[in-house]
């Protein structure tokens, strides 16, 4: 297995991964503008990018996602939840779905709160064991902290959904899981994120103040401390939906 992180403007954190061996790659969080240099990773590891997917429509970046996907040839992949709201076609991802990139086998977890559509990629190696080695999590969970709750309306609804998502979808997981987020410290889109990169699911249990909070305390804490919107949000939303050029 291959593995690369690229951080990127807004202190947001794109991926490409996947199956040398069977010459396959998978981009995640695209940022417009970082298309080449995923092209390029995938020539340096002779793979082809196989799916382009983005973890939710991002508000805080312009994504990236449907040039790469076009200029691959390779499926750009969106939760199923917005069939009904994006301009454009695209590979709809289903809770529980497996994506096979050869030795690596991706399973899709439905991690609504941040955003409806929000996904979490559980990523296991095949070659390394059966039990799942990592999860992306975009903007569900962060170092240190969570996504907001608020980029979609309803912040107190959607707060309660982000947390029934940590607790039912991720936090039943193994502790030795690694966690690979969305964005590091300087991003509007949570409080409180460290500037590491990376973290485990134990360390985020015993250092992350927001996961041992029961649900009332959990929502009044992610919708008292809401950064201020991304500068340009509206726009970006719209291009991101296929509504804007």
């Amino acid at each position: 297995m291959f593995f690369r992180q690229l951080a990127t403007r807004e202190a947001s954190l794109s991926y490409f991964f996947g199956c040398g061996g069977h010459g396959k790659g998978v981009a995640v969080d695209v940022v417009a503008g970082d298309e080449t240099w995923f092209i390029e990773e995938a020539k340096k590891a002779n793979v082809t990018i196989t799916h382009v997917i983005d973890t939710h429509v991002h508000a805080d970046h312009y994504s990236g996602g449907r040039v790469l996907a076009q200029t691959v040839g390779a499926p750009y992949c969106l939760h199923e939840s917005n069939q009904s709201q994006v301009k454009y076609d695209f590979a709809p991802l289903r809770d529980g779905q497996v994506l096979d990139i050869g030795n690596v086998k991706i399973t899709v977890v439905h991690t609504p709160g941040h955003s409806p559509d929000s996904v979490c990629l559980l990523v296991t190696d095949m070659r390394r064991g059966e039990a799942p080695w990592f999860v992306i999590t975009g903007d569900t969970l962060l170092v240190g902290a969570t996504g907001r709750p608020d980029l979609a309306g309803r912040e107190r609804e959607m707060a309660g959904l982000l947390y029934e998502s940590l607790h039912g979808r991720l936090l039943s997981l193994p502790d030795d899981i690694e966690i690979f987020p969305g964005h590091q410290a300087g991003s509007a889109c949570g409080a409180g994120l460290s500037g590491k990169p990376s973290s485990t699911l134990g360390f985020e249990k015993r250092w992350n103040p927001a996961l041992s909070m029961d649900k009332a305390t959990f929502i009044a804490h992610v919708t008292a401390e809401i950064p201020p919107r991304p500068a340009g949000m509206d726009a970006m939303v719209r291009f991101n939906l296929g509504l804007a050029a």
